[in-house]
Protein backbone atom coordinates (compact mmCIF):
# COMPACT_ATOMS: atom_id res chain seq x y z
CA UNK A 1 0.00 0.00 0.00
CA UNK A 2 1.21 3.50 -0.84
CA UNK A 3 0.19 6.82 0.64
CA UNK A 4 0.87 10.45 -0.19
CA UNK A 5 1.73 12.77 2.69
CA UNK A 6 0.89 16.38 1.94
CA UNK A 7 1.58 19.17 4.37
CA UNK A 8 3.02 22.64 4.94
CA UNK A 9 6.71 23.35 5.32
CA UNK A 10 7.64 23.22 8.99
CA UNK A 11 10.53 25.48 9.99
CA UNK A 12 10.32 24.57 13.68
CA UNK A 13 10.76 20.78 13.93
CA UNK A 14 9.85 20.70 17.63
CA UNK A 15 6.22 21.13 16.56
CA UNK A 16 4.35 18.08 15.32
CA UNK A 17 1.70 18.45 12.65
CA UNK A 18 -1.89 17.55 13.40
CA UNK A 19 -2.82 14.89 10.91
CA UNK A 20 -5.83 14.28 8.68
CA UNK A 21 -6.45 10.85 7.17
CA UNK A 22 -8.38 11.22 3.92
CA UNK A 23 -10.79 8.71 2.36
CA UNK A 24 -11.77 9.82 -1.16
CA UNK A 25 -14.88 9.74 -3.27
CA UNK A 26 -15.66 6.95 -5.74
CA UNK A 27 -13.72 8.64 -8.52
CA UNK A 28 -10.65 6.96 -6.99
CA UNK A 29 -12.07 3.55 -7.99
CA UNK A 30 -12.20 4.48 -11.66
CA UNK A 31 -8.88 6.31 -11.99
CA UNK A 32 -5.68 4.37 -12.54
CA UNK A 33 -3.00 6.91 -11.72
CA UNK A 34 -2.42 8.70 -8.44
CA UNK A 35 0.06 11.08 -10.04
CA UNK A 36 -2.46 13.89 -9.90
CA UNK A 37 -4.47 13.40 -6.74
CA UNK A 38 -7.68 15.39 -6.30
CA UNK A 39 -6.13 17.84 -3.85
CA UNK A 40 -8.87 20.44 -4.20
CA UNK A 41 -10.90 18.43 -1.68
CA UNK A 42 -8.41 19.02 1.13
CA UNK A 43 -6.03 21.82 0.11
CA UNK A 44 -7.61 24.06 2.74
CA UNK A 45 -6.43 21.65 5.46
CA UNK A 46 -2.85 21.98 4.28
CA UNK A 47 -3.17 25.75 4.15
CA UNK A 48 -4.45 25.69 7.74
CA UNK A 49 -1.15 24.13 8.84
CA UNK A 50 -2.21 20.48 8.99
CA UNK A 51 -0.81 17.42 7.24
CA UNK A 52 -3.03 15.22 5.08
CA UNK A 53 -2.26 11.59 4.37
CA UNK A 54 -3.98 10.13 1.31
CA UNK A 55 -3.68 6.32 1.30
CA UNK A 56 -3.94 4.48 -1.99
CA UNK A 57 -6.61 2.06 -0.83
CA UNK A 58 -7.16 -1.31 -2.45
CA UNK A 59 -9.27 -1.01 -5.64
CA UNK A 60 -8.20 2.63 -6.20
CA UNK A 61 -5.70 4.18 -8.60
CA UNK A 62 -2.75 1.82 -9.24
CA UNK A 63 -4.31 -0.78 -6.92
CA UNK A 64 -7.38 -1.19 -9.10
CA UNK A 65 -9.01 -4.60 -9.31
CA UNK A 66 -12.36 -6.17 -10.24
CA UNK A 67 -14.31 -3.77 -8.03
CA UNK A 68 -16.05 -1.30 -10.35
CA UNK A 69 -18.53 0.49 -8.06
CA UNK A 70 -18.73 2.01 -4.61
CA UNK A 71 -22.25 0.63 -4.13
CA UNK A 72 -22.77 -1.81 -1.28
CA UNK A 73 -23.68 -5.38 -2.20
CA UNK A 74 -24.67 -8.49 -0.32
CA UNK A 75 -21.62 -10.48 -1.42
CA UNK A 76 -18.48 -11.83 0.22
CA UNK A 77 -16.54 -10.01 -2.52
CA UNK A 78 -17.77 -6.66 -1.25
CA UNK A 79 -17.39 -7.67 2.41
CA UNK A 80 -13.76 -8.66 1.84
CA UNK A 81 -13.05 -5.30 0.21
CA UNK A 82 -14.43 -3.39 3.18
CA UNK A 83 -12.05 -5.41 5.36
CA UNK A 84 -9.17 -4.53 3.02
CA UNK A 85 -9.99 -0.82 3.27
CA UNK A 86 -10.14 -0.97 7.06
CA UNK A 87 -6.77 -2.71 7.17
CA UNK A 88 -5.28 -0.13 4.80
CA UNK A 89 -6.50 2.62 7.09
CA UNK A 90 -5.06 1.00 10.22
CA UNK A 91 -1.71 0.29 8.57
CA UNK A 92 -1.54 3.91 7.54
CA UNK A 93 -2.05 4.97 11.15
CA UNK A 94 0.68 2.54 12.18
CA UNK A 95 2.98 4.39 9.79
CA UNK A 96 1.91 7.81 11.07
CA UNK A 97 2.98 6.79 14.55
CA UNK A 98 6.53 6.11 13.33
CA UNK A 99 6.92 9.69 12.06
CA UNK A 100 8.40 12.19 14.54
CA UNK A 101 6.95 15.11 12.55
CA UNK A 102 3.33 13.89 12.79
CA UNK A 103 1.23 13.94 15.94
CA UNK A 104 -0.33 10.49 16.18
CA UNK A 105 -2.41 11.63 19.15
CA UNK A 106 -4.23 14.26 17.09
CA UNK A 107 -5.56 12.24 14.21
CA UNK A 108 -8.71 13.12 12.29
CA UNK A 109 -10.64 11.29 9.57
CA UNK A 110 -12.06 13.13 6.57
CA UNK A 111 -14.41 11.21 4.29
CA UNK A 112 -15.77 12.59 1.03
CA UNK A 113 -18.87 10.94 -0.49
CA UNK A 114 -17.79 7.26 -0.67
CA UNK A 115 -15.35 7.91 2.17
CA UNK A 116 -18.14 9.52 4.20
CA UNK A 117 -20.48 6.56 3.62
CA UNK A 118 -17.79 4.19 4.90
CA UNK A 119 -16.83 6.42 7.84
CA UNK A 120 -18.95 4.63 10.49
CA UNK A 121 -17.10 1.37 9.82
CA UNK A 122 -13.63 2.87 9.45
CA UNK A 123 -13.94 4.96 12.62
CA UNK A 124 -15.74 2.47 14.85
CA UNK A 125 -12.99 -0.14 14.51
CA UNK A 126 -10.07 2.30 14.84
CA UNK A 127 -9.87 3.92 18.26
CA UNK A 128 -6.82 6.02 17.35
CA UNK A 129 -9.05 8.41 15.37
CA UNK A 130 -10.04 11.31 17.63
CA UNK A 131 -12.38 13.39 15.48
CA UNK A 132 -14.33 12.96 12.23
CA UNK A 133 -15.54 15.17 9.39
CA UNK A 134 -17.72 13.91 6.56
CA UNK A 135 -19.13 15.61 3.52
CA UNK A 136 -21.49 14.41 0.81
CA UNK A 137 -22.29 11.19 2.65
CA UNK A 138 -24.96 9.25 4.50
CA UNK A 139 -26.48 5.79 4.69
CA UNK A 140 -26.60 3.87 1.43
CA UNK A 141 -29.73 2.12 0.19
CA UNK A 142 -28.27 -1.10 -1.22
CA UNK A 143 -28.36 -4.17 1.00
CA UNK A 144 -25.13 -5.59 2.31
CA UNK A 145 -23.96 -8.22 4.78
CA UNK A 146 -24.49 -7.22 8.42
CA UNK A 147 -20.79 -7.45 9.26
CA UNK A 148 -20.05 -4.56 6.88
CA UNK A 149 -23.29 -2.57 7.14
CA UNK A 150 -22.52 1.00 8.34
CA UNK A 151 -25.80 1.17 10.28
CA UNK A 152 -24.45 -1.53 12.61
CA UNK A 153 -21.27 0.46 13.27
CA UNK A 154 -22.69 3.98 13.63
CA UNK A 155 -23.78 3.47 17.28
CA UNK A 156 -20.21 2.43 18.08
CA UNK A 157 -18.79 5.73 16.88
CA UNK A 158 -18.21 7.80 20.03
CA UNK A 159 -15.81 10.53 18.90
CA UNK A 160 -16.87 14.03 17.76
CA UNK A 161 -18.44 13.96 14.29
CA UNK A 162 -19.17 16.79 11.86
CA UNK A 163 -21.32 16.12 8.79
CA UNK A 164 -21.54 18.85 6.13
CA UNK A 165 -23.97 17.91 3.38
CA UNK A 166 -26.29 19.33 0.75
CA UNK A 167 -30.06 19.64 0.91
CA UNK A 168 -30.42 18.54 -2.72
CA UNK A 169 -28.04 15.57 -2.59
CA UNK A 170 -29.64 12.91 -4.82
CA UNK A 171 -27.21 10.20 -3.66
CA UNK A 172 -27.81 10.78 0.06
CA UNK A 173 -31.11 12.65 0.60
CA UNK A 174 -31.41 14.42 3.97
CA UNK A 175 -34.55 12.75 5.34
CA UNK A 176 -33.82 9.17 4.26
CA UNK A 177 -30.03 9.02 4.43
CA UNK A 178 -28.24 11.93 6.12
CA UNK A 179 -30.43 12.39 9.20
CA UNK A 180 -30.83 8.66 9.94
CA UNK A 181 -27.03 8.31 9.95
CA UNK A 182 -26.67 11.34 12.20
CA UNK A 183 -29.25 10.02 14.68
CA UNK A 184 -27.60 6.57 14.71
CA UNK A 185 -24.16 7.83 15.72
CA UNK A 186 -23.16 6.94 19.27
CA UNK A 187 -21.44 10.28 19.72
CA UNK A 188 -22.98 12.42 22.50
CA UNK A 189 -25.40 15.02 21.13
CA UNK A 190 -23.18 17.92 22.18
CA UNK A 191 -20.28 16.52 20.13
CA UNK A 192 -21.98 15.87 16.81
CA UNK A 193 -23.15 18.42 14.26
CA UNK A 194 -25.08 18.13 10.99
CA UNK A 195 -24.91 21.09 8.60
CA UNK A 196 -27.22 20.94 5.56
CA UNK A 197 -26.52 23.63 3.00
CA UNK A 198 -28.59 24.84 0.05
CA UNK A 199 -26.50 22.76 -2.36
CA UNK A 200 -26.24 19.42 -4.14
CA UNK A 201 -23.98 16.47 -3.40
CA UNK A 202 -20.98 18.50 -2.20
CA UNK A 203 -21.48 21.79 -0.29
CA UNK A 204 -19.72 25.05 -1.29
CA UNK A 205 -15.97 25.15 -0.51
CA UNK A 206 -16.20 28.22 1.73
CA UNK A 207 -18.76 26.50 3.96
CA UNK A 208 -16.71 23.30 4.11
CA UNK A 209 -13.52 25.14 4.99
CA UNK A 210 -15.12 27.18 7.75
CA UNK A 211 -17.00 24.30 9.36
CA UNK A 212 -14.20 21.74 9.20
CA UNK A 213 -11.36 23.99 10.35
CA UNK A 214 -13.50 25.29 13.24
CA UNK A 215 -14.36 21.70 14.18
CA UNK A 216 -10.69 20.69 14.21
CA UNK A 217 -9.69 23.72 16.26
CA UNK A 218 -12.46 22.93 18.74
CA UNK A 219 -11.55 19.29 19.35
CA UNK A 220 -7.84 19.05 18.52
CA UNK A 221 -6.79 22.59 19.31
CA UNK A 222 -5.33 25.14 16.89
CA UNK A 223 -2.15 24.23 15.05
CA UNK A 224 1.16 25.95 15.86
CA UNK A 225 1.84 28.86 13.55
Amino acid sequence: MRAAILGPFISRPQFKLHHYLYFPGSNAIHERSSTDLFMAAFNFLIRSGRAVLFPIYKSTYERGDALDSDYQSRTTFYRDHVLYWSKDLSRTIDYIQTRPDLDGNKLAYYGLSWGAALAPIMVAVEDRIKVVAMTGGGLEFQQTLPEVDPINFAPRVKVPVLIVNGKYDFFFPPDTSQKPLFRSLGTPAKDKRLVISESGHVPPPDLLMREIVDWLDRYLGPVHQ
